[in-house]
């Protein structure tokens, strides 16, 4: 008797959690959730402009000739 209590106490302690759980979700994404995620990708956005307009301008100040006017040195007496 005593082992088909341990035996019956075992099985119900371990399959009570996986009946309790129905795996079936039934809320989604809230409307401040998808709020919060849409600023966050417009901070990303904007940020993102004025790093591609230096790293363009950073590019072409590193490949380009330097003007006539830069490369004559300054002679004042």
């Amino acid at each position: 008797m005593k082992a088909a209590t341990r035996t019956l106490t075992l099985i119900l302690a371990t399959t009570t959690s996986a009946l309790a759980a129905s795996g079936a979700e039934t809320e989604g994404n809230g409307f401040l959730v998808t709020l919060f995620l849409a600023f966050g990708a417009l901070i990303i956005a904007f940020q993102l402009v004025p790093g591609v307009l230096l790293f363009a301008s950073m590019i072409k100040g590193l490949f380009s000739r330097p003007s006539v006017e830069e490369s004559k040195p300054n002679r004042t007496v």
